[in-house]
């Protein structure tokens, strides 16, 4: 690995789809990323339909990207800017190893 590498993981509300694959293509390295359906569960019932209530989950989109150090604050800056308010949930993971086998 050259420099530091981190994975930003992005749960994502699902009518942000589109512009956040729009953001992250603009940041995109090396590995690309990644985009998958998930369910996010949280015992407060911010922002959750009826049926999300009753259910206990709601669904979500996740993102993943390999960053460099260098791109880090740049990208998480942006998303601050763009999306403030947006109920964006995220965290940062220093990456230990990674390659193709």
């Amino acid at each position: 690995m050259n420099g530091k590498e981190f994975l930003v993981t992005l749960n994502v509300p699902i009518s942000l789809e589109e512009v956040i694959v729009d953001c992250l293509l603009t940041f995109e390295s090396e590995h690309g990323f990644s985009s998958f359906p998930v369910y996010a569960h949280d015992h407060r019932n911010e922002g959750l339909s009826l049926a999300e209530q009753v259910s206990g989950r709601q669904k979500r989109l996740r993102f993943q990207m390999y960053v460099q150090e260098a791109v880090l604050n740049a990208l998480l800056a942006r998303l601050r800017e763009e999306f403030s308010g947006a109920g964006i949930r995220y965290w940062v993971m220093p990456v230990v190893d990674n390659g193709m086998i």
